[in-house]
């Protein structure tokens, strides 16, 4: 590939106006598009723990710490793919915490700590490690008391207004709605009534929920950094660009490389202050109820927690082999 493409291809034009980020726990592969930070969850580490090319790091990692249980065990090997994918970027890595905690704030806090103990006993800086957590509202209470220590948090599973608003309010650092899945659950609700032309681009039920978002922090003037997650196809990306951060697969990364129809800005801070917007009530109360009363946000985040439970166990399962 030579310069002039290279330079015009959609990738390099996404990264002038997002910071642009792999989502994967596959470091080998992250390697050729050049992202800035890293975003791993408990099914993308299932998933590169099973690949022939990274067994060495799983047993090595098994043969440090003999007769660890595999729930101890999953920690480590977390921050073993951790620490190999920041040799790769320069920024940030994302490692979720056991999504079976999502409704426990005490223990999330204690787990997040550990996690970030073991990184800073191999000489990382907690700068360069931000926690994920679920957004639920004992997630956000982690979070806000994680934040307050000087441990940086990104917030997963988020599908509403009111998630994304309660973890501005708890100084997050960063959020991550999930695009895909949102567009997921409103085609599977429209069924036949779904049509791609009317309900893709910038109508796309994903993207309009993160414009929402970004015009409410950036109207009210909240630091906590937006980063759209979860896409479907590269349309979704495309009308995100001039979010604060994107967070992509490898196979959609590729495609965006191979691109070459110009990228424009669609998202802009400066377009937001003209709004009229009411702040959201985030009392415990509140909040539940504004979940509750959204079916697809309610729907998707029980859901997300179930499937991360799930792989969590099946990685553990793996480890005790």
């Amino acid at each position: 590939m030579n310069s002039t493409s290279l330079a015009h291809n959609q990738l390099e034009q996404l990264k002038k106006l997002t910071t642009v980020v792999a989502d994967t726990g596959d470091f080998e592969r992250m390697q050729e598009f050049q992202p800035q930070d890293a975003t791993t969850n408990p099914s993308l580490i299932l998933k590169a723990a099973q690949q022939s090319n990274y067994q060495n790091l799983v047993q090595s990692v098994k043969n440090t710490h003999p007769g660890m249980s595999p729930t101890d065990l999953v920690d480590y090997i977390l921050v073993a793919f951790g620490l190999e994918i920041l040799k790769i970027i320069p920024g940030r890595v994302s490692t979720e915490v056991d999504a079976r905690l999502s409704f426990d704030t005490k223990a999330t806090v204690t787990k997040a700590k550990h996690l970030i103990s073991l990184y800073e006993s191999q000489g990382t800086d907690r700068k360069r490690i931000l926690i994920k957590l679920a957004g639920t509202w004992e997630g956000i209470a982690a979070a806000k008391e994680l934040e307050a220590a000087g441990i940086h948090c990104n917030m997963t599973l988020l599908f509403s207004l009111v998630q994304a608003a309660a973890c501005g309010a708890a100084n997050a650092r960063l959020i991550s709605p999930f695009v895909g899945r949102i567009t997921d659950w409103n085609k599977a609700k429209l069924g036949a009534n779904w049509n791609d032309a009317s309900h893709g681009g910038a109508n796309d039920p994903g993207v309009t929920s993160v414009k929402k978002i970004f015009t409410y922090y950036k109207h009210f003037g909240i630091s906590t950094e937006i980063m759209g997650a979860s896409f479907r196809n590269t349309s979704q990306i495309l009308e995100l660009a001039g979010c604060d951060l994107l967070t992509i697969s490898p196979e959609l990364l590729a495609e965006l490389q191979s691109g070459t129809g110009m990228v424009s800005k669609k998202l802009d801070a400066a377009n937001t202050h003209g709004e009229t917007i009411t702040p959201l009530k985030l009392d415990e109360s509140s909040f539940r109820l504004q979940l509750n009363n959204d079916a697809m946000a309610t729907e998707k985040l029980a859901e997300g927690i179930r499937n991360f439970c799930i792989d969590t166990e099946k990685l553990e399962a793996l480890l005790a082999k």
